[in-house]
């Protein structure tokens, strides 16, 4: 064990997780690589959980960052904020969602207790319908609306939640369902528990699920929920902290996979958007924003540096077309991943869309989720000198794999083919 790691271990919580059984100290990294406390090298597939979007040290964000901290480091929402305007009429106008108002937040986790304080304000309810298998941060409220319960540590909760199937497509009692069934099954299940419950506020949900292990049911799934809530006045929230910014390729925002149905309500994001620094947020029709009758303000939220930040990572993403990069690069690398895992009795299904990419691993022969396997491919895929991650609803059998979005052909091929060569040092 390193001094760091015993350090780390003597003043942080029992429960605050570190990846492998040697955790690494990262140092710096460049484009789509990082170099641990020992001068390794590795191809990062995870970016700090699908947080650096577009390229570590990338020049633009730390020109900004550094210029902006030259100026002036924080101001609060107190005062007129010029970054945090330009940043908020962006992400307004990319939203979809119709006379926007952004807030702006410091965590993914923040940004969803916001939207749940919006929703439950405006509708009077605390009562929330929310995903199986679904994660929204570690906050006391986000905790009650997390349907997966490696990430759900307590039962107490300030909120009434409901759970709703349609999250997992290929597991669940309606996993046989061809999907137009399948949508049918579940909107059946939402018309049937509304029937019974009071007035619920919102469903909130992941176009994709992240740590529940990049799962998602069939498009056009929130189109058809969107119906049934409307006709009860139930909000729909987004929950767009991993899917958004173009990272599944085929849309700038998940729920565009639904949008047969129109944006959602509200809108949450972070991530991505601040390529590391610290910036969640908040996007709602003006009605539903204003609903607070109480004085609020954010201390750091909206900080003038983290502003530049996402403003500099968002031209730049746009700029350079990562969404296109991450259908084009990432179609490719899913491809590849599932002529790997076909080779592998471990792999149940390779599943994704452009670079948010889940590997399920099972015990060989049957259906059974398989922790273990996954934990000894994250190992030998460190080994191989490949960072990523790992999740999922059933004890955490998933690998995720989410590299920056400006990740190049090369080095798709080269991270696909040491996942491989994991896979079979794993099994």
């Amino acid at each position: 064990m390193t001094g760091l790691h015993e350090r780390h271990l003597a003043v942080s919580p029992a429960w605050l997780a570190l990846y492998y059984r040697h955790p690494l100290e990262l140092t710096h990294g460049e484009g789509r690589h990082v170099w641990d406390a020992d001068g390794n090298r590795y191809l990062d597939f995870f970016g700090g959980i699908l947080t650096t979007m577009t390229a570590h040290a990338l020049p633009e964000v730390t020109k900004a960052v550094s210029e902006q901290a030259g100026r002036i480091i924080h101001s609060s929402t107190l005062y007129l904020n010029r970054p945090m305007v330009d940043l908020a009429e962006r992400v307004a106008a990319l939203s979809g969602i119709p006379d926007a108002r952004v807030f702006f937040t410091t965590s993914g986790t923040e940004a969803n207790d916001t939207a749940l304080l919006l929703a439950t304000a405006y509708r009077g309810s605390n009562q929330i319908l929310a995903m199986r298998n679904s994660y929204h941060g570690r906050s006391f409220s986000t905790v009650s609306v997390t349907g997966n319960r490696s990430w759900s540590p307590t039962t107490l909760s300030p909120l009434q939640t409901l759970y709703v199937h349609g999250g997992v497509r290929h597991r669940g009692p309606y996993a046989d369902l061809g999907d137009a069934e399948f949508i049918r099954a579940c909107v059946a299940d939402l018309e049937d528990l509304l029937g019974h419950t009071g007035k619920p506020a919102a469903l909130i949900a992941e176009p994709v699920q992240g740590v529940g292990g990049f799962t998602a049911p069939p498009d056009g799934l929130y189109a058809a929920f969107r119906e049934v809530l409307d006709r009860h006045g139930v909000l729909w929230i987004s929950d767009e902290v991993q899917t958004g910014w173009g990272r599944t390729g085929d849309h700038f925002w998940g729920w565009q996979a639904h949008a047969s149905s129109g944006p959602p309500d509200i809108l949450t994001f972070a991530k991505g958007i601040g390529n590391g620094m610290s910036i969640g947020g908040v996007v709602a029709r003006a009605d539903v924003m204003n609903c607070l009758d109480a004085n609020s303000i954010s201390t750091f939220g909206g900080s003038p540096v983290t502003m530049a930040a996402g403003l500099a990572n968002l031209s730049y993403l746009l700029e350079h077309d990562l969404q296109g990069n991450a259908r084009r690069v990432g179609g490719l690398l899913i491809e590849r991943l599932r002529a790997v895992g076909a080779r592998s009795p471990a792999v149940r299904e390779v599943r994704g869309r452009g670079l948010m990419i889940g590997i399920e691993l099972v015990r060989p022969g049957t259906d059974e989720a398989d922790p273990d396997a996954a934990a000894a491919v994250l190992e030998a895929a460190r080994a191989g000198g490949l960072l990523i991650g790992k999740g999922g609803g059933h004890d955490t059998s998933v690998l995720r794999i989410a590299p920056p979005l400006s990740l190049t052909v090369a080095e798709a091929e080269e991270g696909a083919s040491v996942l491989g060569e994991a896979l079979r040092a794993a099994g």
